[in-house]
């Protein structure tokens, strides 16, 4: 690899507010899958694609995430960034962005795997000198995640809402990666939504690119996709 592997932030502060039943004692990325949290499986994925630092960005029950991988999980060093009240996405990843060390950073939801080639979606983001790239997934029915438009180029040219009308589409699945120099060079405000406030507002400035990926997509954030999670993550031997 032509340059050191980026941080890695994960937002694990979620609530799990949908998942009320399964996970009320605990944030929704500590959710047991087969006997392990979630953001375990993530931190197996990331550990075997090669980097090396993750900051997870926690705020409810946020002791629970820290006394279980304390500093260090397998060949990843951990910090962590504390909310201390709810900041939202965008608020999350500021803070969080401030343990970064590195010139560009990724960013995780820590109740979603995406399991993307990330060696090759950082490699394929500084060939192109991008500001930010976001992982695109095709979904036959796109109604719960909204929509996703690119042009030929490969620039993102808008975000579409969520739809009740069932239709295939891309969809943001999730990770971004960002060079730090140009997050930081935003004057964001404490508490804002990574998602609603600050790329809808600057998608048009065509600095954002997509990438499309096939590869396996889930979400836990529903009752029905955290089941299926318990069946479908038996294939993952990490």
């Amino acid at each position: 690899m032509f340059m050191h592997f980026p941080d890695i932030i994960i937002l694990a502060g979620g609530l799990g507010t949908r998942l009320k039943e399964q996970v009320n004692d605990r944030p929704k990325a500590m959710a047991s899958v087969n006997g392990k949290p979630f953001v375990e499986y993530l931190l197996n994925y990331i550990s075997k694609a090669g980097f090396q630092k993750v900051i997870l960005s926690t705020g409810y029950l946020s002791k629970s995430i820290e006394d279980y991988f304390k500093d260090r999980y397998r060949t990843i060093d951990i910090e962590y960034a504390i909310e201390k009240e709810p900041l939202g996405t965008g608020g999350a990843i500021r803070l969080a962005a401030k343990k970064v060390t590195t010139p560009y950073f990724i960013v995780m939801n820590g109740d979603t795997m995406f399991r993307i080639d990330l060696q090759r979606f950082f490699e394929v983001h500084v060939e192109k000198l991008a500001q930010m790239t976001i992982a695109l997934r095709n979904v036959d029915d796109a109604s719960r995640y909204g929509q996703v438009e690119m042009n030929e180029s490969g620039i993102i040219t808008s975000f579409r809402e969520k739809s009740s009308q069932s239709i295939p589409g891309l969809i943001n699945g999730g990770i971004y990666i960002i060079k730090t120099k140009y997050f930081k060079s935003f004057n964001h405000p404490e508490k804002f939504s990574f998602e609603n406030d600050w790329m809808q507002k600057n998608v048009q400035s065509g600095d954002f690119l997509g990438q499309v990926f096939d590869e396996y997509f889930i979400d836990i954030g529903i009752p029905e996709d955290y089941k299926r999670a318990q069946s479908e993550f038996n294939e993952f031997k990490d």
